[in-house]
């Protein structure tokens, strides 16, 4: 066989194997939807995450290198609930990519597959950050993870038929696995049902609901409005009448809030990793809820 032959027969292989092998490129905004991405995708996927762990997800820079990025998109994988409204409209618009608009198969948003709590009775800018239709930090309860991961999983494979039993393989092993680390986790937080608790922003009312917290105030004296003095002293005047175990904030957030409450109330801080990678054992998503619940109930011994 001639050498200029062989490398025709290279090329037309190469050329016929490429499509099966090409990943699909998921573009997810935050962490947590980028980390459950790969483990339904696995090697067939190719997650880009939009945003880290340490940046506030309400408040991202449209850069040209995110719009670069959706430009060459499969799949956009978003929280929704107007968390992302500030910049991901402007990155799918300005992408010129067709397929993951919203309304189309590329365009999947979490929160449409879990019950929303925190609705608003009332829309008013002047209330803070309100989100209308409920509160979208909906990855602090792993009940939730696993309602978004099905849909997710079915997404993969609709736009990926040749290996759509490969993602509903992965779906239903993940959920086997999440499922026992639930049941693990529920078990070990059963001291913290009940603890009362202040957060610095209204950004963990699923995991309050999951475990059982008792929040009795917040930092923020509205949803993403910085703490002022006059709040802060309200907040600690209601502590010395109704005393909390900890106050929690999340790793992205400046400590300067909790820290004066917790000197003055005398409770102890807890930073949560919120999602992955928040901290050097957050680094998956068992991580994250591993670390959460360590966190939680050291804080509240």
């Amino acid at each position: 066989m001639t050498t200029i032959l062989r490398l025709i027969i290279g090329a037309v292989a190469l050329a016929l194997a490429g499509p099966a092998l090409a990943a699909l490129n998921v573009f997810a905004t935050v962490p947590e939807w980028g980390a459950l991405a790969e483990e339904l995708g696995g090697d067939k996927v190719k997650v880009y995450v939009a945003t880290n762990a340490l940046q506030d997800p309400h408040h991202v820079e449209a850069k040209p290198s995110l719009i670069a990025r959706a430009r060459s998109a499969d799949l956009v994988v978003a929280t929704g609930a107007e968390l992302e409204i500030g910049w991901l409209p402007l990155v799918t618009q300005q992408a010129g990519n067709p397929a993951i608009q919203p309304g189309k198969p590329g365009y999947f948003e979490a929160a449409a597959y879990v019950t929303l709590l925190e609705k608003p009775t009332r829309l008013d800018r002047a209330e803070g950050d309100v989100h209308p239709g409920g509160n979208p930090h909906i990855q602090t309860d792993p009940r939730n993870i696993a309602k978004v991961a099905a849909p997710l999983s079915e997404r993969l494979a609709q736009l990926d038929p040749p290996n759509a039993a490969y993602y509903r393989e992965r779906q239903k092993a993940f959920s086997e696995r999440w499922s026992a680390a639930i049941a693990k986790w529920e078990k070990e937080a059963t001291p913290l049902k009940g603890a009362q608790i202040v957060v610095q922003h209204k950004a963990f009312t699923y995991l309050e609901v999951w475990l059982g917290l008792n929040e009795i105030a917040a930092l923020e004296p509205k949803p993403g409005v910085e703490p002022t003095t006059a709040h802060l002293a309200d907040v600690l005047a209601l502590l010395q009448r109704q005393p909390a175990k900890i106050v929690i904030r999340a790793a992205y957030q400046s400590g300067r809030a909790s820290e004066w409450i917790a000197e003055r109330a005398k409770i102890n801080v807890v930073v949560l990793p919120f999602t992955v990678g928040g901290d050097e054992q957050a680094k998956d998503l068992y991580g994250l809820f591993d670390d959460t619940i360590a966190r939680l109930l050291k804080g509240v011994s």
